[in-house]
Formats: structure tokens, C-alpha cells, sequence
């Protein structure tokens, strides 16, 4: 049963709504009275009640970005959206709706309590997200079909269901089947499982389990062997090698080549392609190969080379702590002194020596601060050397395997013209005995048109080479000009963060000489 629109109008959403139920549901008395007039944060409300209020849109939400806890229930909303900005949601209450299909949910990832109980509903779907649900209510829907069962399965945290008042619920086999495809679920209907009725289900649907377990072992294999090759391709993209481990590229030279694909059905030519072909991708492997070493190369420089700026920050820390401890013990001995003294010229003395050591003390601070930027400058610009050095190398070795490719596609080239020519030839004294496509035939009405056909493949696959060369240089480039920028700019926010640290410690100290002063001289 769905709550119909009633004499009130429908609503949707809006600010008002929302500084209202926060207002109302916030802190009362004496905090209420204060939050209200310094005004709520919707950032900070960690749980909001919007029933009964005749919703008929969600909206207006994005600002509670750290709600945990949202109540929509008896309202008509007949569509979930809007909720995409609630990512540490852990409950969340849609009964009592018009909702006829479960969607919008995809950002919910911290979910664990869904109740989507007397709506519209007819299919479970499209929770693939909740990965932490661990309570869901479907009861009051349309759902019919039992292998709407089966797509829960994949929520390993499951443990208490709700489908009362579905017509799946009329079927005998009901309770039996979600014991049996369920085995984790611990509560269904609000009644607890019984384990001796689990083992009988069990039992009962072993056949199907196993086969089900099985399609699900092979459906996993293919998703491990596909996250595998995604993260084999992110390390070869960091390489900046992906796709030269094989023939890729010289298949692609020839996806888009069509007279090249035509030429290839002429006599002796399939020999020729394949012994290019073969040589091609061994360059290919070379690259691949070298790209991979030189990739552990920079990632070793880098690391060393992070190691020693923070072994470097650590060190000059210490000095820094060690100077700041033996002040704070003199700062304590010191104000001590200066309000244990009576007399007023002594307690003049005191206070210029303790403003001498707060002087001595920033000196000392900023000193460090400042060896510590020459000794970081120094790494940086050495590190900024060798990556260089390292790129620049990385590139002109790869520059000069891909002109053997080059190299290679030339000599294809004059000896898959040498071979077209002679066929020309035969055919126009008729001692071609092969029988050849009419496609192909339709090359070979005159001289230009073969040498045009040739020249066209030719360029193509040149221009596959360099626009793939193109692309490493590029992109390995801006790798290494974007790092060494990086290193740069945060060297320079390391260095303004620390100077004003040291600069606001300085005036807290100072500031309580001051005020220190300021209290001798009222005295």
C-alpha cells in the first residue's frame, strides 16, 4: 500500500524546511537558545527527521555532508536522488513512500541500514554500492520474482531482511530458498533463523547452490583476471610504456588501413608481413622492457630522494625542539623571577634580559629555518638534475628504437611496392595465374593508382609510429616538469608554514612579557 496525495500540497525540499527540523531537533534550553541564535551548521547535524511533511521531492541536501542518520518516511517522494553528497550515511529510512525503483544510491558507501519498506517496488537492484549493508527492509513492495534472492547474495554483511507482504511471500518454497541462497542472514521477517532449518534448505538446494557457486567462482575469476590487467595497465602507464608489451600497435597501423589490408591477399606479401611484424613487436618488447627499468630507476631517485628531505626536515626539527625546550625551562625560571622581585629597577634588568632571550631565540629559530631551505635547495636542485638526466635518457633511447620501427616500415614499404609493380606487370601481360578480390583487382588499373595505395598504407603506419613516439615524450615530459614544479611550490609552503610558526611562537612569548610588564607597571 503507497501513501496517496492528500489535501495538503505536496512539498519539496527547500531551506526553510530544513532550518526549520534542524532548529526543532537540534540542542534545547540553554545550548538550543545559543545554537539557534549563532546559527546551526547543516555540516555539523549528524542526524535529521523529515516525516510526515508530504516530500514529494528530496532535495537541498548537499550541506549536511557528515549526516549519519536520515529519516524520510511517510512523505510521497516517488524517486531517490538528491543524496549524493550524504557519503557517511549509515542509516536511512524511505518507507512509507511512492517509490517504484531503487536507484540514487550509488555514493552511499558507508550505508548499513536501508528501509525501503511499503513502497512501489517490483526489482532489488542497484545497491551494488552498499557494500557495509547489513539491514534491509522490502517488505510492502511488488516484488514477485525469487531470483531478486540471488542478487544479495554479493552483500557478504547481510544479516537481517525484510520481504513481508511481497508476493514472493506466497511462494511455498519461500523461506526455504532465502535459508538455503542466504546463508549468512540471521534474521528474516523479524524472526530469527533457525540453524537446523538452514541445513535443511540447504540440503534441499544443493544442486542449485553448487551451480550458482560455481557461475559465481567463474564470474570472480574473470573480475580478479580484469582487476589484475587494470593494475598491471596502471604500472605500465607510470612507465609510460602500456601497450608495447605485444602486437597492439602494429595492429592498430592497420585497423584503419584499408588498402593496406587489401594488399596483404597479393602473392608473397603475407610472408613479408609477417617477418615485419614479427621484428616490429620484438622493438616493441625492448621498449616495453626498458620503460619498465627506467620507471623503477625514477622511482628509486624519488624515494631516496624523499627520504633524505625528510630525514633533513626531522633532523633540523630536533634542533629546533632543542632550543625551544631549553628556553621554555629558562622562559619558567625567568617569569618567576621577574614576579618574585620587588625591586623595580631589578625587574627592569629582568625584562630586557628576557626580551634579549626571545630575540636570541627567534635568531636561532630562523637560522635553522634558513640552513634548512639551503640544505633542502641543494637536494632539490640535485634531484632535479638526476630526474632529468634520467628522462632525457629514458626519451632518446626510445626516440632511437622507435626509428627502427621506422626503419623497418620503410623497408616494408619499398618491398610491398617492388611486389605490387610486378603484379601490375603480370596482369597487364596476363601471367598472373592467382586469382585476386575485385577489390584488389581495382587497384591494379594503372601504375599511380598501386603506387598512390602503397604510399597511402605507408603513411598511415608512419604516422601511427610517430604519434605514439609523440605521446611518450610528451607525457614524459610533463611527468617530470609537474614533479619538479610540485617539489618547488611545496618547498615554498613548507618554508611560509614553518617562518609562521615561528613567528606566531615568538609573539605568544613576546606578548607575555608584555602583558607581564604591563601588570609591573599598574603594581
Amino acid at each position: 500500500m503507497q501513501r496517496l496525495y492528500d489535501s495538503v500540497e505536496p512539498r519539496v525540499m527547500d531551506e526553510d524546511m530544513l532550518k526549520l527540523a534542524v532548529g526543532e531537533q537540534g540542542p534545547q534550553e540553554e545550548a538550543g537558545q545559543l545554537a539557534r541564535q549563532e546559527g546551526i551548521l547543516f555540516k555539523d547535524v549528524l542526524s535529521l527527521r523529515l516525516d510526515f511533511q508530504n516530500i514529494l521531492r528530496i532535495d537541498s541536501l548537499w550541506q549536511f555532508e557528515n549526516l549519519r542518520k536520515l529519516q524520510l518516511d511517510n512523505n510521497i517522494i516517488e524517486k531517490i536522488e538528491g543524496l549524493e553528497h550524504l557519503v557517511h550515511l549509515v542509516w536511512l529510512d524511505l518507507s512509507f513512500n511512492n517509490i517504484e525503483a531503487i536507484e540514487g544510491l550509488d555514493t552511499l558507501v558507508n550505508l548499513e541500514d536501508l528501509s525501503l519498506f511499503n513502497n512501489r517496488i517490483s526489482k532489488i537492484d542497484s545497491l551494488d554500492a552498499l557494500v557495509k549493508l547489513q539491514v534491509l527492509s522490502l517488505g510492502n513492495n511488488q516484488i514477485g520474482n525469487m531470483m531478486n534472492i540471488i542478487y544479495l547474495r554479493r552483500f557478504k554483511d547481510l544479516r537481517t531482511l525484510s520481504l513481508s507482504g511481497n508476493p514472493i511471500t506466497e511462494s511455498e518454497d519461500y523461506k526455504m530458498f532465502i535459508y538455503a541462497y542466504l546463508p549468512d542472514l540471521v534474521y528474516l521477517d523479524f524472526r530469527r533463523i533457525d540453524d537446523h532449518m538452514k541445513d535443511l534448505a540447504g540440503s534441499k538446494h544443493q544442486y542449485g547452490i553448487d551451480e550458482l557457486k560455481h557461475r559465481e567462482h567463474l564470474i570472480q575469476a574473470r573480475l580478479d583476471d580484469e582487476r589484475a590487467r587494470q593494475e598491471e595497465l596502471k604500472k605500465h602507464k607510470v612507465a609510460f610504456v602500456e601497450h608495447l608489451n605485444g602486437s597492439f600497435l602494429f595492429d592498430s597501423m592497420y585497423a584503419e588501413d584499408v588498402d593496406g589490408n587489401k594488399l596483404a591477399s597479393l602473392p608473397g606479401v603475407g610472408e613479408l608481413l609477417q617477418a615485419y611484424k614479427d621484428k616490429f613487436v620484438i622493438i616493441c618488447l625492448n621498449i616495453f622492457e626498458y620503460g619498465l627499468k627506467q620507471q623503477e630507476k625514477r622511482k628509486l631517485e624519488l624515494d631516496t630522494f624523499n627520504e633524505c628531505i625528510q630525514e633533513a626536515i626531522q633532523e633540523n626539527q630536533e634542533q629546533g625542539k632543542r632550543r625551544i625546550a631549553k628556553f621554555e625551562e629558562k622562559h619558567l625560571l625567568s617569569l618567576n623571577a621577574i614576579r618574585e622581585e620587588s625591586d623595580l629597577t631589578n625587574i627592569e634588568i629582568k625584562i630586557v634580559e628576557y626580551g634579549e632571550d626571545i630575540t636570541e631565540l627567534f635568531n636561532v629559530l630562523m637560522t635553522l629555518e634558513m640552513q634548512l631551505v639551503e640544505q633542502l635547495e641543494e637536494t632539490i636542485n640535485m634531484f632535479e638534475r638526476n630526474i632529468t638526466d634520467l628522462v632525457a635518457l629514458f626519451i632518446e633511447n626510445v626516440q632511437s628504437l622507435m626509428a627502427q620501427c621506422r626503419d623497418l616500415e620503410n623497408h616494408h614499404h619499398e618491398k610491398l611496392l617492388e611486389i605490387s609493380i610486378n603484379t601490375l606487370e603480370r596482369i597487364v601481360k596476363g601471367e598472373l595465374d592467382e586469382d585476386l578480390p575485385d577489390d584488389v583487382r581495382a587497384l591494379f588499373v594503372d601504375k599511380d593508382t598501386i603506387v598512390n595505395a602503397v604510399g597511402a598504407s605507408h603513411d598511415i603506419h608512419l604516422l601511427k609510429i610517430d604519434n605514439r613516439e609523440d605521446e611518450l615524450v610528451t607525457r614524459t615530459n610533463s611527468w617530470c616538469t609537474h614533479l619538479v614544479d610540485t617539489i618547488h611550490k611545496d618547498e615554498i609552503m613548507r618554508n611560509r608554514r614553518r617562518v609562521k610558526e615561528i613567528n606566531q611562537y615568538i609573539d605568544h612569548m613576546q606578548n607575555e612579557l608584555d602583558n607581564l610588564e604591563c601588570s609591573d607597571v599598574i603594581d
